[in-house]
C-alpha cells in the first residue's frame, strides 16, 4: 500500500526548513496563489523579514484570546523594529518603517484580527504546500483551474480593453459633431442676420450651400457615431452574456469549493476590475447619448437620425446597468463565527457572527447613502416551522475601502440569531430533517439611485446551518461539505429532501482537504484508497464509485456506534490537537486495516511498527509491531488506542520514546525499534521529543510512563485488555519493582482491536 516514492521520502531525516523557505521553492504557479495572500493587512515584507519568528508563534489561539493576541502584536511591532535597525538599505528601512506605522493605525485597538489574519495566511501557506506534495490533482480542483486559464483571462482583458477604447473614440466623434454644430449654427445665424436685399447675392448662394454640405455631413456623421454606439452597445451585451456573467459564476463556485477547504479563492479583483470598466464604458454611452439630446435641442432636421433611435439604444443602456450592477452585488466573504474561521456557513444561536458583501462596480456617483439590510429565513420551505430571527442590529451603511480601488463594501462583524418561539408549543413538520440538514439563507438588500436610475440590490449567502449546540458541529460541517461539493445552486433549502449521490473521486479530494485545513497536510493516494475500503471495501479502488450521503454521514459503520464521517472527524480533532507534529512528518499511515497492517509488518525486522488510526474507537491512535518467536513464528502486538484524555497528559512522540513492556519476568524493555518500513525510532521522533526538565527547578521531576504487560499465553491475535490509566509515576514503579522482584522502568497493556 505504500509505495517505493514514499519510502524513500520517510528514510530521509526530518527536515528543519522553514515554512517560508519551502513556500520560496515551489513552482511559478503555486506561487502566484501565495502572492494573492499578502496586501496591505499582512504585508509580504514582514512574512519576509520576521519569517522564523512569526512561525513560532501560536496565531491559532491568539485569535481568540485578546491579551495573546497584544503580546504577540507588540512583540511584533518590537521585533519589526530589530529588523529595520539592522537593515542596511536605505530604502527598506524607509518601508518597514511605513509598515510599522500602517500597523499600528490598523491593529492597536483591534489586535486579534491581526492574529486572524496573519493565523489565515500560514494556514493557507500550509494548503498550498501540501497541495504541491500530492502526487496528482484531484478532479474538482483540475477542473477549478481550467475555468481560470491564463488565456481566457487574457482574452477578457482585451476585450473589454477594446470596448473601451472604442468608446473613448465616440466621446472624439461626439465632440467633433458638437464642433460641426456649433459652425454650422453660427454660420446659419450669421446668414438670417443679413439684410435682404443681400440674400439673392452670389456670396449668399455660396454660403447657403455650403451650410447645406455642413449639414449633409452633420447628417453623416450623427449616423455614424448611432451605428458604432449600437455596435458598442451590442457589444457589452455580448461580453456580459457570454463571458462576464459565466466569470462572475465560475467565482461563486469557485467559493463553494474554497468554503470547504479547497483551493484558495482568487481572482476578486479581477472580477472587480471588468465589471467596473465594463460599467464605465455604459456611463459613459449614457452621457454620450444625452449630449446628443441635448445637440438635437439646437440643431434637428427631416428624419434626423438621433430622434429616431436614441430612445432605444438609451433604453437598452438603462437595462444592461441595472442588471450588471444588479450582479455585481455579492458575497464577499461568507457567514461565518470567529471562533470557527476554518467551518463557515455554521451559526450557532446566540453566538456572533460576520459576513461582507461588496458592490464590484465602482460608482460614479449615489444619490444618498448606500443601506444595507440582512433578513434571515426570508424564504423558507413549504411545511418549515423552525425559524430564527437576528438579534443584533441587521443594517449599515456601505463604505468605500482604500483597497478596494474605491468600491463599496460593509462587512457585519456582530450578527446573531435567536430562534423563533413555536406557536402553540407545536413544532409542526419539524422531524423530517435532523438539525443539521436544515438549510437556512441570509439575505441581502439595498436600494439606490444613480444617475437618474433607482437600482433594487439583492443577493443571499449560501445555504447555512443553525445549531444550538457545539456538539451538532460535526453534523453540520458534514451537511456544508455535501452541499457545496454537489450543487451550484445558492439557494437550494430543500437539498436534503432528497440529497444526491456522490462520487469518491471527488468526495475524496474534499476529505483530504479538510486534513490540509485542519492538520496541515492533505492524504496521499494510498490514504484515499484506504478510506475508499473503509466504505466501500477492499475493492473499492475505482474513482467513480458513489457514496450516498446516508452511508458517509447518518448510517453507523457495520458493528460500530458511529458513522463514517463522525470516525473521521474524531481523527481530524485528534491530530489537530494532540497529533499535530507527526502527522506532518508524514509518520501516521493512518487508515491501514488490521490485515493490511500484518501483511506489511509480517517479513520486517522484529520492532518494526506503524502508526493507525483505531477503527473502533472515536479518536484514537495505536501502534503495532511485529515480534519473532524463536521457532519462526511472526506475532503482532497493538497497544490500546490513545484517546484525547491520555494524550492530554502525554505527548505522543514520548510516548513512543518511552513505551516499555514487561513480558514474563523479564527486564521491561521498549519493543519499538524501526517505524515502518525500517527508520530508526529515534532518526524519526528524536526532535519531536520533550526537552529535558530543567536543572534549575528544585524539585526531583516526575514522569508519566506509558507501560504494557505481555502475559505468557499471548497468541499471534492477543486479547485485549486494558492498560493503567493514567500511566504510572516513578513512584508507583518503584513499589511495583519491589513486589516483582526486579527493576521496572515503564510499563503498559496490549490491545489488539
Amino acid at each position: 500500500m505504500v509505495n517505493e516514492t514514499d519510502r524513500k521520502a520517510a528514510r530521509q531525516p526530518p527536515s528543519s526548513m522553514s515554512q517560508w523557505k519551502q513556500i520560496q521553492q515551489l513552482e511559478i504557479r503555486l506561487l502566484e496563489q501565495v502572492d494573492y495572500l499578502y496586501d496591505d493587512n499582512f504585508p509580504m515584507d514582514i512574512r519576509q523579514g520576521l519569517a522564523s519568528w512569526i512561525e513560532s508563534q501560536d496565531w491559532d489561539t491568539a485569535v481568540n484570546d485578546e491579551s495573546m493576541a497584544t503580546v504577540l502584536f507588540t512583540n511584533l511591532l518590537a521585533q519589526l523594529e530589530r529588523v529595520r535597525l539592522q537593515e542596511q538599505n536605505f530604502l527598506q528601512r524607509h518601508n518597514m518603517k511605513i509598515i510599522h506605522q500602517q500597523l499600528q493605525l490598523k491593529y492597536a485597538t483591534n489586535p486579534a484580527v491581526m492574529a486572524r489574519v496573519i493565523s489565515t495566511c500560514l494556514r493557507e501557506e500550509q494548503r498550498i504546500l501540501s497541495s504541491a506534495c500530492m502526487q496528482e490533482q484531484g478532479p474538482l480542483e483540475k477542473s477549478l483551474q481550467n475555468s481560470v486559464a491564463f488565456e481566457r483571462q487574457k482574452n477578457m482583458d482585451n476585450r473589454v480593453g477594446l470596448i473601451r477604447n472604442s468608446v473613448q473614440l465616440m466621446d472624439q466623434a461626439v465632440k467633433y459633431i458638437e464642433d460641426m454644430q456649433d459652425d454650422f449654427d453660427f454660420r446659419y445665424k450669421t446668414l438670417q442676420s443679413q439684410e435682404s436685399s443681400d440674400r439673392n447675392s452670389e456670396r449668399m448662394k455660396q454660403e447657403v450651400t455650403r451650410l447645406q454640405e455642413i449639414l449633409n455631413r452633420l447628417d453623416f456623421k450623427r449616423k455614424e457615431i448611432l451605428s458604432k454606439m449600437d455596435i458598442v452597445i451590442k457589444e457589452i451585451d455580448d461580453l456580459i452574456t457570454s463571458q462576464l456573467n459565466p466569470e462572475l459564476q465560475d467565482w461563486k463556485r469557485r467559493q463553494q469549493i474554497a468554503a470547504i477547504g479547497g483551493p484558495l479563492l482568487t481572482g476578486l479583483e479581477q472580477l472587480q476590475s471588468w465589471f467596473t470598466l465594463t460599467a464605465q464604458s455604459l456611463f459613459q454611452i449614457k452621457r454620450q447619448l444625452d449630449k446628443l439630446g441635448d445637440l438635437v435641442l439646437k440643431v434637428t432636421y427631416e428624419s434626423d437620425p438621433i430622434p429616431l433611435q436614441k430612445p432605444q439604444m438609451e433604453e437598452r443602456v438603462k437595462y444592461l446597468i441595472y442588471h450588471l450592477i444588479k450582479s455585481s452585488f455579492v458575497v464577499e466573504k461568507q457567514p461565518c463565527m470567529p471562533t470557527h474561521p476554518q467551518k463557515p456557513l455554521i451559526i450557532k444561536t446566540g453566538v456572533q457572527f460576520t459576513t461582507k458583501v461588496r458592490l464590484l462596480v465602482k460608482l460614479p456617483e449615489v444619490d444618498y447613502q448606500l443601506k444595507v439590510k440582512t433578513t434571515f429565513d426570508k424564504d423558507l420551505p413549504p411545511g418549515r416551522v423552525r425559524q430564527f430571527f437576528i438579534l443584533t442590529n441587521n443594517t449599515k451603511v456601505m463604505d468605500i475601502e482604500d483597497y478596494s480601488n474605491g468600491c463599496l463594501s460593509v462587512e457585519f462583524r456582530h450578527l446573531q440569531l435567536k430562534e423563533k418561539k413555536y406557536i402553540n408549543g407545536t413544532k409542526g413538520n419539524e422531524g423530517l430533517l435532523s438539525v443539521t440538514e436544515e438549510l437556512h439563507s441570509l439575505s441581502f438588500e439595498a436600494c439606490f439611485t444613480v444617475q437618474g436610475l433607482t437600482i433594487d440590490l439583492e443577493t443571499c449567502s449560501l445555504p447555512l446551518v443553525v445549531i444550538s449546540n457545539v456538539s451538532q458541529l460535526p453534523g453540520g460541517w458534514a451537511s456544508v461539505m455535501w452541499y457545496n461539493l454537489l450543487t451550484d445552486e445558492p439557494r437550494n433549502l430543500s437539498f436534503f429532501g432528497n440529497p444526491p449521490r456522490a462520487n469518491w473521486s471527488q468526495l475524496s479530494e474534499v476529505l483530504s482537504w479538510q486534513f490540509s485545513t485542519f492538520a496541515g497536510r492533505g492524504l496521499n493516494k494510498e490514504q484515499l484508497t484506504m478510506l475508499g475500503e473503509k466504505l466501500f471495501g477492499q475493492h473499492a479502488s475505482c474513482g467513480e464509485y458513489q457514496v450516498s450521503w446516508s452511508k458517509f454521514s447518518k448510517e453507523n459503520i457495520p458493528g460500530k456506534p458511529f458513522s463514517f464521517w463522525m470516525w473521521l472527524d474524531s481523527i481530524l480533532e485528534l491530530i489537530k490537537k494532540h497529533l499535530l507534529p507527526v502527522w506532518n512528518e508524514n509518520y501516521i499511515m493512518g487508515f491501514v486495516s488490521k490485515e493490511m497492517e500484518r501483511a506489511l509488518l509480517k517479513d520486517r525486522e522484529p520492532g518494526t511498527f506503524l502508526l493507525r488510526f483505531s477503527e473502533s474507537h472515536l479518536g484514537g491512535i495505536t501502534f503495532t509491531w511485529v515480534e519473532h518467536n524463536d521457532n519462526g513464528e511472526v506475532k503482532f502486538n497493538s497497544v490500546e488506542p490513545y484517546t484525547k484524555n491520555r494524550l492530554s497528559a502525554l505527548p505522543f512522540a514520548d510516548i513512543i520514546r518511552d513505551y516499555k513492556v514487561i513480558s514474563d519476568g523479564v527486564v521491561p524493555e521498549n519493543p519499538l525499534k524501526f517505524l515502518y518500513p525500517d527508520i530508526p525510532k529515534d532518526e524519526a521522533f528524536g526532535r519531536l521529543y520533550n526537552s529535558q526538565p530543567s536543572k534549575v527547578h528544585p524539585y526531583i521531576p516526575s514522569t508519566l510512563i506509558p507501560i504494557s504487560e505481555l502475559r505468557s499465553n499471548v497468541s499471534t491475535t492477543p486479547p485485549s485488555c486494558r492498560s493503567p490509566e493514567p500511566p504510572m509515576t516513578p513512584g508507583e514503579f518503584d513499589m511495583l519493582s519491589e513486589q516483582l522482584c526486579f527493576d521496572i522502568d515503564t510499563m503498559s497493556s496490549p490491545y489488539s482491536e
